[in-house]
């Protein structure tokens, strides 16, 4: 067992599975029901990731009503067929498998609601190896990554987790920022979203699931 960490949080989209084929197809049809041109496949990737009522202000520049207009068509469609539209990241699964098999306690920590979340890692038959599932609430008012990171180191406390030596694992800046603003550290994996750019701040760099369970579990 890794004496480096006491428990670990996982990102989900890009770090554990590719979910982008699912998002940006539930996106098009987002911007098609509203009247709204497509944005181009480079455009809606940018929307992956991030927490999404944030990347349609940010991103779209929607007001707050036409972003819970989007919101609700969104997840309507997504939570019908874009969830299953995802490729589990290879070998991703061997190494949760080694972290639930030894005495590490972790957590997902992600900005994609619970419900969607629970559903993808059961469809790849992940969910077990998890002691908690974090994400965002409902009503996304938790769906900043700061604040998913807080919500999944409470709940690995109460559950009588040491929390006093976290790691985050992820792929884009946003997990960096918002694991730092809780003073936790993060492993940014290669494989995922996020540009070189978004590495900056994150304690280390991996390009395989070999390499990061050699350094989470040692």
């Amino acid at each position: 067992m890794s004496t480096t960490y006491s428990c670990i949080l996982f990102d989900l989209d890009g770090t554990i599975v590719d979910s982008a084929p699912g998002i940006t197809a539930t996106l098009a049809y987002t911007f098609e029901r509203m009247g709204l041109p497509i944005p181009s496949p480079s455009e809606l990737l940018q929307y992956v990731g991030p927490p999404l009522l944030d990347s349609f202000r940010d991103l779209a520049g929607f007001t707050v009503e036409q972003s819970a207009e989007a919101l609700v068509i969104y997840r309507e469609k997504y939570l019908d067929v874009g969830a299953y539209d995802a490729t589990q990241y290879p070998g991703v699964g061997l190494v949760l498998k080694a972290i639930s098999e030894s005495a590490l306690p972790m957590s997902l920590a992600t900005s994609k609601p619970e419900l969607p979340a629970t559903l993808i890692l059961e469809h790849f038959n992940l969910a077990t190896y998890f002691d908690i599932i974090t994400g965002a609430s409902e009503d996304e008012v938790r769906s900043a990554k700061k604040d998913v990171v807080a919500e999944a180191l409470l709940r690995l406390a109460a559950m009588g987790a040491d929390v006093s030596r976290p790691v985050l694992v992820g792929d884009r800046e946003h997990d960096v920022l918002g694991a730092a603003a809780n003073d936790v550290p993060t492993i940014f994996v290669e494989w995922g979203y996020g540009s070189v750019a978004e590495q900056a701040g994150s304690i280390a760099t991996v390009s395989t699931p070999a390499e990061l369970q050699a350094l989470l579990l040692g």
